[in-house]
């Protein structure tokens, strides 16, 4: 069944200039630099026509992750996470996706970039499947967990990149 994801952000600033910084090369390298943890990377950036779709790569040491992830995995977590961003009307929406070493599953989701009456709202929904018998659910609620956390950071990070550039 998997484990749900839903995040919302609010930012001060219109739809468009959001999402101008969210597929923007050099915010992209910077939220690596600093959010991505071990070995971040951007593997690629395709802009065509009016999409842009990305691939990061983002690591997480074994020290930082949960006794139960620990017991599935070892040594450091690694995830590949494509986004793929378009216009959506007056407002802009994509796909992610992302992959886990070492764990049989992925993480899918949509997102949605919309003006609202005082800047704009980022909302992320997506599912987790892991599939692990008997601990699988566990680790999906972890792997949730953390994505949510990121998801959260990842905002923050955009709200002060905005307010400097």
């Amino acid at each position: 069944m998997g484990s749900r994801i839903e995040h919302r952000a609010g930012f001060t600033r219109p739809a468009a200039e959001v999402h101008a910084a969210f597929v923007d090369r050099a915010f992209l390298d910077e939220r690596l630099s600093r959010l991505g943890g071990k070995n971040a990377e951007l593997l690629d950036y395709t802009a065509n026509g009016a999409g842009v779709t990305f691939k990061l790569r983002q690591g997480v040491p074994a020290e930082k992750l949960p006794s139960v992830v620990r017991t599935l995995i070892k040594g450091d977590l690694i995830v590949e996470r494509v986004e793929s961003w378009r216009p959506d009307g007056a407002a802009f929406g994509g796909t992610t996706s992302a992959t886990v070493s070492a764990v049989p599953g992925d993480i899918k989701g949509t997102f949605r970039l919309a003006d609202t009456g005082g800047g704009s709202e980022w909302s992320t929904t997506g599912d987790v499947k892991v599939s692990v018998p008997f601990i699988g659910g566990k680790i999906e609620s972890v792997i949730a967990e953390q994505v949510t956390k990121l998801l959260a950071a990842e905002a923050e990070f955009a709200a002060e990149w905005l307010s400097e550039h």
